[in-house]
């Protein structure tokens, strides 16, 4: 039976998404894996994959045309299979009409649920009611629920938040296309599911969720405890919602820690200035929407002058019994298990050296000083290591590299990474042909990387496609370390402090400024000499930082 294929939502904002390229033709073959088409999103551009075997009978829009999340994009199936149904019923095709029969039997006669062949019938990729884990990122295989922001039995509309999904590089917001009642929940907070493996059911009551579950689960047995839990949290479901309408309009600080809100209240709330802290949300779980935004009155922000102190009073942490053990286990984040297993592959695969060479700031320090003296934007000590590394790198291609196993690519183009630490782990956004970008448009991308990176709004082709790294720790009062390779790329640069030391110029001893930096490569493309004559580049641009401007 052919498989229809609905426009995925890649980001958490993404509303609609562009067909930038089909690598698959009407008639074409596909196997699973196989990239289906290229589709550009608000914020990227990403590959979309198939998940199944067949032939490709219909595509949704031509290169170029756009679609609406959840619209349909194509349909794959057995060569000469009639999809006229398919194409005509978007996903609400006749098989799927089987299923709502099924279900008002459910609503009858409910009991007599057992119907194995039932169950097995329904083909719950043509359901609007199930929603199965989207795939958020280019890189994505599994998403771990960060939190469920409805409960079974809970009345979801059309553009209310579902659930924070975790996934290897952001915590995204999954907003519901439909409206409904949430029936069952495929995972609990903080359990992970694969991508399109069933995350939740929205739909009407009665609609005879064991029957989908088994038919998602391959006809197993194992829906039945769920379908208790559904009604137990269903009969719960009710006084929760009749606690949350009675809360009362306090002028104070109303939003603390994580802010709930919808993608356009965000930006109406940017455009007008209004701090997000200070609105009290109408939707669910406090949620921000639009028309609070806009029935915002200003007046309640001062009245709040005192809560902020309340916030950052330092939290007391009861401190463990002389003597006796104590510790907390975490479990290991996305984020942490990708970075773990990125850098023990690189660390282990590919043979390191490290160079290390100690430079004169005393010129960068003063020609910084006189920059900043008028310049709009503060440009920082990372700013000028990151444009000498960029014109060094021009000048020292092989540094440049990239590692593929079977050959070297020698990157022409120069797209800088640059690490950047968050409270889950770190994160390396990319500074893109730095060699052509002036010191101030470094200076302000890298500031709005860094912000986003810390609110967790960085996209896929924010970190993607870099080709050298530098990791500064000189801002913690690190004088020197090494880095481990970011794979691919061939090399990475450790940025130490600034510190000044007595050295010895024109016979004598005095102070002076002085950076020590670390090249980490990989001597399956980098040899010594190559690295060394990199380092010595990039010794005479920062002692000298005028040869940066010719």
């Amino acid at each position: 039976m052919a498989e229809v294929i609905l426009m995925p939502r890649l980001s958490d904002t993404m509303t609609e998404g562009v067909i930038a390229a089909w690598h698959k033709k009407v008639g074409d073959t596909v196997k699973k894996g196989d990239l289906l088409a290229e589709i550009e999103t608000d914020k990227a551009t990403m590959e979309l994959e198939s998940y199944q075997n067949g032939t490709l009978l219909h595509i949704g829009t031509a290169k170029g045309g756009k679609l609406q999340v959840n619209d349909l994009l194509a349909i794959i199936g057995k060569a000469g299979e009639d999809i006229s149904g398919l194409i005509n019923g978007g996903s609400a095709s006749k098989p799927a009409e089987a299923p709502k029969q099924d279900d008002s039997k459910a609503t009858t006669n409910q009991p007599p649920v057992t119907s194995q062949p039932s169950s097995a019938s329904l083909d719950v990729s043509k359901m609007e009611e199930v929603v199965l884990m989207p795939r958020l990122s280019d890189t994505m295989t599994e998403g771990v629920i960060a939190a469920w922001n409805k409960n079974v039995g809970d009345t979801v509309k059309k553009g209310e938040v579902l659930a924070d999904i975790e996934t290897d590089k952001a915590t995204m917001e999954l907003e519901s296309y439909k409206d409904g009642i949430l029936l069952y929940q495929g995972a609990k907070a903080g359990e992970k599911i694969l991508v399109n493996d069933l995350l939740c059911i929205i739909g009407k009551e009665g609609l005879d969720v064991n029957a989908i579950v088994a038919a998602v689960k391959g006809g197993s047995g194992k829906s039945e405890s769920p379908k208790a839990e559904e009604v137990k949290s269903e009969t719960k479901a009710e006084p929760a919602k009749a606690a949350v309408p009675p809360q009362p309009q306090q002028q104070e600080v109303v939003n603390e820690g994580r802010i709930f809100a919808s993608p356009l209240a965000k930006k109406l709330a940017e455009e007008k200035g209004i701090d997000l802290r200070y609105v009290k949300g109408s939707g669910d779980n406090g949620r921000i929407t639009k028309s609070d935004i806009d029935n915002y009155k200003p007046s309640a922000q001062p009245a709040a002058s005192s809560e902020p102190v309340k916030a950052e009073a330092p939290k007391v942490v009861a401190a463990a019994p002389a003597g006796q053990v104590s510790f907390d286990e975490v479990p290991v984040s996305q984020m942490r298990k990708v970075i773990a297993k990125r850098l023990s592959e690189s660390l282990f695969t590919a043979p390191h050296f490290y160079l290390t060479m100690s430079i004169d700031m005393d010129a960068a320090v003063a020609a910084r000083t006189k920059l900043n003296e008028n310049a709009k934007v503060k440009i920082s000590f990372n700013d000028l290591v990151l444009k000498a590394t960029a014109i060094a790198l021009k000048q020292h291609p092989k540094i440049n590299s990239s590692w593929l196993g079977d050959k070297i690519r020698i990157n022409h183009h120069i797209n800088i990474g640059v690490a950047v630490a968050v409270d889950e782990g770190l994160l390396v956004p990319v500074v893109r042909f730095a060699d052509t970008l002036s010191l101030s448009q470094i200076t302000t991308q890298v500031k709005e990387f860094a912000q986003k990176a810390k609110d967790k709004k960085l996209q896929p082709s924010d970190w993607e496609g870099s080709t050298f790294t530098i990791s500064n720790l000189g801002m913690f009062g690190i004088d020197e370390f090494t880095a481990i390779i970011n794979p691919p790329d061939a090399c990475i640069l450790a940025v130490g402090g600034i510190a000044q030391v007595p050295v010895v110029k024109n016979g004598a001893v005095v102070p002076g400024n002085v950076m020590k930096v670390t090249l980490s490569c990989d001597h399956r493309v980098v040899d010594g000499a190559t690295g060394a004559a990199f380092l010595q580049t990039l010794k005479s641009l920062l002692e000298e930082p005028l040869r940066m401007l010719v």
